[in-house]
């Protein structure tokens, strides 16, 4: 379903740890807005929810509700940490459109 490359990890492991939470996970969400019509969230939880895919890749925990896995079947998680910003990128070959910022996307 969705992979998460040994970048993304790593900063995910030193994220959590600097939260002080080392045994949570990472969710990945997709939700209606930006200038594509959905994007993205991410954040830290303790647990999936009684609904989730729980995925593990690279030593990290990935959680998914239902809906998003329907956007982010096939996607790849990667972190860039390039002189042009650093952060987060989601390779979704699901995708049809990206706005300009790669904040948000359409299908």
């Amino acid at each position: 379903m969705v992979t998460v490359t040994e970048a993304a990890a790593v900063k995910i492991r030193d994220l959590l740890e600097r939260e002080g939470v080392p045994d949570a996970g990472l969710r990945m969400k997709v939700v209606g807005g930006g200038c594509s019509g959905l994007q993205y969230q991410l954040g830290f939880e303790s647990g999936p929810g009684e609904d989730d895919d729980t995925i593990e890749c690279n030593g990290v925990r990935v959680f998914v509700d239902l809906k998003s896995a329907l956007y982010l079947a096939g996607s790849e998680l990667d972190y860039d940490d390039g002189l042009m910003g650093a952060g987060f990128r989601v390779l979704n070959p699901n995708a049809t459109n990206q706005c300009g910022c790669g904040e948000s996307f359409g299908v």
